[in-house]
């Protein structure tokens, strides 16, 4: 049993990379899937209503169910259109896995206004928009007897939400998702939805964009495939109650990450002054912990 048989299942970025991975997972699994892309480049630039096409074509051809939905997520209209039709003409949708995102890296210094607000839309708001019109629907369709399986949202954040040289509109944007589906799964959990983000790690275009003597490994060795499946997996009734997580996939690994937590506290009855803090942060407060972070995470 995969979980997934007779399930409607919308990808978001299903046209390339781990998106696409992830559409073929989910219909090899049984899953009739709407396959969403704009069709830009990994920069974000044109469009091509071809690239959800020719893979929603392709898993027919392997003997799966798949439409293609091509449009443009960081557009709030367009997501309650994606939503709306699908049910239009699948009579619900139970799973929605948006990994929709571009890359235009530079230094903070140097960073056009233009490339910061391309990336933070593509890659937060763009999440946002299908994540609302999703649960708008499910918190109707639920009704008072809820739902006969859980539904499901799955965000794609990235390792660089921790912070990485060059790239800090794409960190804010997918720290963003972090608390973004924090917040959103404590919403609906009561409607029976789980809200999740998934870290993946995998070789993709966006790997390409890397001189080929620094990336960090092989198509090879961290296929999408990988990933995909886990993805799958949260789509699915085996991954019931499972919400408001950070996971992580890549290669031969999955895990989930812990929640933001304070590594160390100090109390000063009546509070702190500046000359205290001077005196005791750094020995007393901090100890042992690393205050100078300055690691690059790519």
């Amino acid at each position: 049993m995969t979980g997934l048989d007779e399930t409607v299942c919308i990808v978001g970025g299903g046209g390339n990379g781990l998106g696409e991975a992830t559409a073929r997972a989910l219909a090899d699994r049984g899953a009739t899937v709407v396959v969403n892309d704009l069709g830009t480049s990994v920069h974000g630039e044109g469009s091509d209503p071809e690239v959800a096409a020719s893979v929603a074509e392709s898993i027919r051809d392997d003997g799966g169910d798949a439409t293609a939905h091509a449009g443009d997520l960081t557009e709030f209209a367009y997501a309650d259109d994606l939503v709306t039709e699908t049910v239009d003409e699948h009579g619900r949708v139970d799973a929605v896995l948006n990994f929709a995102g571009i890359l235009r890296d530079d230094l903070s210094y140097k960073l056009d206004p233009e490339d910061w607000q391309a990336v933070v839309e593509t890659n937060l708001t763009g999440q946002f928009t299908l994540l609302q019109a999703a649960c708008e629907h499910w918190r109707d369709a639920a009704g008072e007897d809820g739902f006969d399986r859980q539904r499901s949202y799955l965000a794609a954040s990235a390792h660089s939400a921790r912070g990485n040289v060059g790239q800090v509109n794409y960190a804010a944007a997918k720290a963003g998702i972090l608390g973004m589906t924090r917040s959103v799964s404590s919403e609906m959990y009561r409607h029976g939805v789980r809200v999740n983000a998934l870290v993946p790690n995998a070789y993709t275009r966006m790997t390409e964009t890397v001189p080929e003597e620094h990336r960090p490994y092989t198509r090879e060795e961290m296929p999408p495939e990988r990933v995909a499946a886990f993805a799958a997996f949260l789509a699915s009734e085996h991954a019931a109650d499972v919400t408001g997580c950070a996971l992580y996939a890549g290669g031969d690994r999955v895990g989930v990450f812990s929640e933001p937590a304070l590594d160390r506290v100090g109390v000063q009855p009546g509070g702190w002054s500046v000359e205290d803090l001077a005196e005791h942060f750094r020995e007393d407060v901090a100890g042992d912990v690393d205050l100078t972070r300055t690691e690059s995470f790519f």
